[in-house]
């Protein structure tokens, strides 16, 4: 330190006064440690950039130590940078010559067989401490995703299109987002009420009545802890195109009548967020009285699906938290993947929480592993080895909110990251997702929206007109009808805004409700296939529609002796309810 400092004292000189002079002693002192440099080399680099501006050398003051350091920094960048690109240069090469190795079948030995992929990185996680890398117990030596017994086929938007940045929406696109919502509404119910002419102001003063679009919203000041919806806290919001934006107070008539609906339910089902149609009037009392209420249309019925045998499949549905909150052991989890492994199903979907972000012992600091090392050891590693003894199974993985091994904990959620993804067969899904197995179309969500809706539902009674005949049916328990609205709806999670007691649990992003609909467009077909996890007690339901619609409702809930909490899937298949977990059948097994 003494002699760095007696070379910078000797090359810089004597400065005006003894307080600059140290101050600017200090400073390139600080520069050499940083970037390493002797004094002689600070001088040179100095000299560069000065003959880079002017023929002669321009006195060295403070802040031309600010440009020096600059101009280093920047040399640094420039030189990480140029290593980055032939490293990737030089992998390329490395990956062209490991294809031609594995094609001609011979490896570094000489012996015939395919090569073994070398191991990734460990990825750099809290703050930048390398995740040890667990050693996988089967490398992926079988027979490709190619040989599975179904083929997939999902959603076609790639995973930097749904890594969106979050927490920089601002307030115009949440606003552009919920207009766009109820102007669709707007649209899909003059198309089907053909009646109707053209939509009403909610807050005009017409002589005769008219009909409304409109998003549900509790009054705030009727709103408190535990307060839900009823007749005195109803707000009607209306779109910008079509009521100014503005928020009315809604009244329903002592004689409402549920038009357009299924026979059978005897009523209509409202809540926070729910877009309706109302026929009413405003008399010019400051809000608007609703003597109609006209069902959402029902999504258009799906094709029937495959009949062919060839088609079968069988499938397992499972969902988190995998391990009880007493211990991280995952024995429930274990129990599964060894009965998967007698079983041999075609298809293992999985839907998270897999690595809790709310289990005590994270909470607490129990562990000594991180996120990425607990989720390869306990889940990655054991599906490769059930993969290994059922070459032709396929692997569907959603994570959950509360993950920690994902990156993107907000709703609408992006795919895990590509590095769980050791094998092709299995399969990183968003959440929520939407894709096909052998012509079957399916609709997952690992947020427990049933219980959510539950909490904040209001069921009015009404008259039924002109309703919608089923054969069988409709069920009309409460359990149905909360999927129900998810269909009607057209959204994975119809609620706005969210709950505060259960904000926490979904952690939902407005500006990208696009992403959270059932289907691609209002005319599109409901899924044949819905899951849902839940809370609630367990059903399996159908919801049939006119002629033919495959949609069925079930969730199936685990033994709170096993599982630290309850867990539920919905899965639905024609007009048959098949047993928990596995299907067996025409076209799902």
């Amino acid at each position: 330190m003494s002699s760095l400092r007696s070379d910078i004292c000797e090359w810089l000189g004597a400065t005006d006064s003894a307080e600059d002079s140290e101050a600017l002693i200090s400073e390139c002192v600080s520069i050499c440690q940083m970037y390493n440099l002797t004094a002689k080399d600070l001088q040179y680099k100095w000299e560069a950039l000065c003959y880079g501006k002017a023929q002669t050398i321009i006195r060295f003051t403070r802040e031309s130590a600010a440009d020096l350091k600059a101009r280093i920094q920047r040399e640094i960048q420039a030189k990480n940078a140029s290593s980055v690109s032939n490293s990737a240069a030089t992998g390329s090469a490395r990956g062209k010559l490991a294809n031609s190795a594995k094609f001609l079948g011979v490896n570094a030995k000489g012996l015939t067989g395919p090569l073994k992929a070398a191991a990734q990185p460990p990825k750099a996680l809290f703050g930048g401490m390398a995740s040890v890398p667990v050693k996988l117990q089967h490398d992926f030596d079988g027979p490709i995703a190619s040989s599975s017994r179904v083929t997939f086929v999902g959603q076609k938007e790639v995973r930097q299109d749904r890594a969106y940045r979050y927490m920089y929406e601002t307030l115009s696109e949440r606003s552009e987002t919920l207009d766009t919502q109820l102007d669709g509404f707007g649209e899909l119910i003059l198309k089907h009420y053909r009646d109707v002419g053209q939509l009403g102001h909610p807050n005009g003063s017409p002589e005769e009545s008219c009909v409304v679009v409109g998003r549900i919203v509790l009054d705030a000041e009727a709103s408190g802890p535990g307060i839900k919806l009823n007749d005195q806290s109803l707000i009607l919001e209306a779109s910008r195109a079509h009521g100014d934006g503005l928020r009315v107070p809604l009244q329903l008539a002592p004689d409402l009548k549920i038009r357009g609906g299924y026979k059978g339910l005897g009523g209509v089902g409202l809540f926070p967020g729910a877009v309706v149609a109302l026929k009413g009037r405003n008399g010019g009392g400051g809000y608007f009285i609703a003597y109609d209420v006209l069902a959402i249309p029902p999504m258009p019925a799906s094709p029937a699906p495959p009949s062919n045998v060839a088609a079968s499949f069988d499938m397992c549905i499972a969902c988190g938290p995998f391990t009880p909150d007493a211990n991280l052991d995952y024995k429930p989890w274990r129990t599964l993947i060894s009965n998967l492994k007698a079983s041999k199903p075609a298809v293992v979907l999985l839907l998270g929480p897999f690595v809790d972000a709310t289990h005590t012992h994270i909470q607490d600091g129990m562990v000594d592993e991180t996120p990425s090392d607990i989720f390869k050891r306990h889940f990655i590693a054991p599906i490769c080895d059930f993969l290994s003894k059922s070459p032709a199974s396929t692997v569907l993985l959603v994570p959950s909110v509360n993950d920690l091994i994902s990156d993107h904990a907000v709703f609408p959620q992006c795919e895990l990251d590509d590095e769980f993804s050791s094998d092709p067969r299995i399969r990183l899904l968003p959440n929520p997702a939407r894709f096909s197995l052998n012509g079957i179309s399916f609709a997952v969500c690992s947020v427990d929206v049933l219980y959510h809706l539950r909490k904040e539902e209001y069921f009015r009674r009404g008259e039924e007109v002109d309703s919608i005949i089923c054969e069988p049916e409709a069920a009309s328990d409460p359990m149905s009808n909360l999927s129900r609205y998810i269909l009607q709806q057209r959204s994975f999670y119809p609620i706005f805004p969210v709950s505060l007691d259960v904000a926490h649990e979904v952690n939902l992003d407005v500006s990208h409700s696009a992403e959270l609909r059932v289907a691609e467009s209002p005319d599109d077909p409901g899924p044949d296939v819905m899951v849902l996890p839940s809370r609630l007690k367990h059903f399996s339901k159908v919801n049939p529609l006119p002629l033919y619609h495959p949609i069925i409702s079930s969730t199936a809930a685990a033994d709170r002796g096993q599982f630290s909490r309850r867990q539920s899937v919905i899965f639905d298949k024609g007009h048959v309810c098949y047993p928990l977990l596995f299907w067996t059948g025409n076209g799902i097994s």
